[in-house]
């Protein structure tokens, strides 16, 4: 395995040393949880050279499934095979994923890829922001629609162990064998404020890491050591592979994943429903407050 496979982040300037290499895929992921169509709309205005656009509700959730899994059920095996075979993506290609700037929407195609064995694939740190601010080439022009191919070559499917339903969540957390850590805002966390599901609080157990405390105040991810630092203290002694990842959908909380990968703590899971697929159930047990 390559350097390049190791390593979740990748910087502007080294995107932008890259852009003509035939086996780069640059992904745009830019999305707004109240107003779905404006990533694909600032797309449309400027982007990355070369990118294609993904949208968070059409490519990369099976939003049939919602009723059951929450606001942004994972997709199916059919939309990750049409969404390899769209874009090229063979075990060859290098993508990038890019959203407007922390990186939380293109954690979820970096989870994607890299549990459906893509090892080459890397978040864009500090994002279309980051991009624009080192005053690196934008194309405005329509953008290029890609080639089809239809013999793209199959890759596997998402692996099964990365992921966890309610009721494995419950079992680990009976057991004492899962550490849950929630992505999501503290005061959503707490159940002081939900502006985006139906019921308020957390699942009880679990601890509170808001994804943005990955971030440094230029919008970029923390260095890999501080970032172990934090972590390794929110986890008080337990190990990184016990640790499930869950937000409001599922979404943010890759974020936290590729978080503990950048510190060098891999082998977390995720708990794929999250808070809005746990509430479906309203006999599963609700916590408020801080713990």
């Amino acid at each position: 395995m390559s350097e390049l496979d190791t390593k979740p982040l990748i910087a502007v300037v080294d995107l932008a040393s890259l852009l003509d290499d035939p086996r780069l895929r640059v992904i745009d992921c830019r999305f707004e949880l109240g107003n779905p169509a404006s990533g694909e709309q600032a797309y449309l205005q400027s982007r990355i050279p070369g990118a294609q656009y993904v949208h968070l509700e059409r490519d990369l959730s099976d939003m049939s499934a919602c009723a059951e899994h929450g606001r942004h059920p994972l997709p199916s095996s059919e939309q990750l095979d049409a969404l390899r075979a769209r874009f090229d993506i063979s075990p060859h290609t290098h993508v990038v994923a890019y959203d407007h700037d922390t990186g939380a929407y293109a954690a979820r195609l970096w989870w994607l890829l890299r549990e459906s064995g893509h090892a080459q694939v890397q978040v864009l740190d500090g994002g279309f922001a980051a991009w624009r601010s080192a005053g690196l080439p934008q194309e405005c022009e329509a953008p290029r629609t890609p080639r089809s191919f239809s013999a793209a070559i199959r890759m596997a499917p998402l692996r099964r162990a990365a992921w966890l339903d309610a009721d494995a969540l419950q079992s680990g957390l009976d057991a004492g064998t899962l550490t849950l850590v929630d992505a999501r805002a503290a005061a959503r966390f707490r159940g002081d404020v939900e502006p985006m599901d139906a019921l308020a609080g957390h699942v009880p157990g679990a601890l509170n890491r808001p994804f943005q405390d990955n971030l440094g105040a230029d919008g970029q991810f923390k260095p890999a050591a501080r970032l172990r630092e934090e972590f390794l203290r929110l986890l008080v002694g337990r190990t990184p592979d016990s640790v499930v990842h869950m937000c409001g959908s599922g979404v943010t909380a890759c974020h936290n994943q590729l978080a503990m990968f950048h510190a060098g703590l891999p082998g977390s899971r995720l708990y794929a429903d999250s808070w809005s697929g746990w509430i479906t159930d309203r006999a599963r047990p609700v916590a408020t407050g801080c713990s």
